[in-house]
């Protein structure tokens, strides 16, 4: 089985208006999987874009729920008003997958994840073995979340993957990004990384400054290496350029162009 994470960057422009999506890229991205479907499994989990950003970042989701409740109703609103909006970018996923003959099916993140300070404390995965198992290819996206410390939160589809690739040791998990792979410095100014070994992770944070969340509410490309450091201990992983058409297809052959992470 392979989870295939489709990054906000690649299926809409952050800074462009809100709910911006490109459809031709994820019905490019759509065929790629169609080509090697049935004979591998997938899941698939997108992040949030120009969709749950917005609303996340409008009504501060990440700050949890304050005590008064007059003040916390307009969060509770803007919690719901995050949500319709990942549901929204979710729909156009499923279009594009059932288009090319892709039996996806949504699974609602927020509906079987609950977190505690960020971090997933409970996942029932039980419901996305047996689509597996059915032949169903499970789509899943960052989302918000119930939170035992702060009543809600964000989870990112980085973290999602890190929790199912301990769960469910997939055979790769790959990276879908608007850039060609991890650099060792801004991308077109730092250095390509083809392999990168968890070892040297730590190291590369620091000299990327991630000692602090990224720009965007899940923590950007700091959060990526992170969370990639943890997947790698159960998966190859993989970065590659969901854009560019063929890169996926290399990265699932295992003969692609970008950054693969070694144990």
């Amino acid at each position: 089985m392979i989870i295939v994470k489709i990054g906000g960057s690649v299926f809409s422009d952050k800074k462009g208006k809100p709910e911006n999506f490109d459809h031709e890229t994820v019905r490019q991205i759509a065929k790629e999987i169609a080509n090697f479907y049935p004979g591998k499994s997938f899941i698939v989990v997108h992040g949030g874009g120009s969709f749950g950003h917005h609303y996340a970042k409008k009504y501060r989701i990440r700050e949890g729920l304050p005590q008064d409740f007059e003040a916390a109703r307009e969060k509770m609103i803007g919690f719901t008003r995050t949500h319709q909006s990942m549901l929204r970018a979710n729909g156009n996923f499923l279009d594009h997958f059932l288009g090319e003959g892709l039996p996806a099916f949504p699974v609602s993140t927020s509906s079987v994840f609950i977190t505690e300070n960020g971090g997933v404390a409970y996942g029932d995965v039980e419901v996305i073995k047996k689509l597996l198992e059915l032949r169903f290819i499970p789509v899943l996206f960052g989302d918000v979340s119930l939170d035992l410390a702060k009543g809600i939160d964000i989870l990112s589809g980085d973290q999602i993957i890190s929790y199912l690739a301990k769960m469910l040791n997939p055979e790769k998990v790959i990276f879908l990004m608007d850039v060609d792979g991890i650099y060792d410095g801004d991308p077109g100014e730092g250095r390509l990384l083809q392999n990168i070994s968890v070892d040297e992770i730590d190291s590369l944070l620091k000299r990327l400054h991630c000692t602090a969340a990224g720009t965007d509410v899940t923590g950007g490309i700091c959060n990526k290496l992170e969370e990639a450091k943890k997947i790698a201990e159960y998966s190859e992983v993989w970065f590659v350029n969901g854009k560019i058409p063929g890169r996926l297809s290399g990265a699932i052959r295992g003969d692609g162009f970008g950054t693969r992470i070694v144990h």
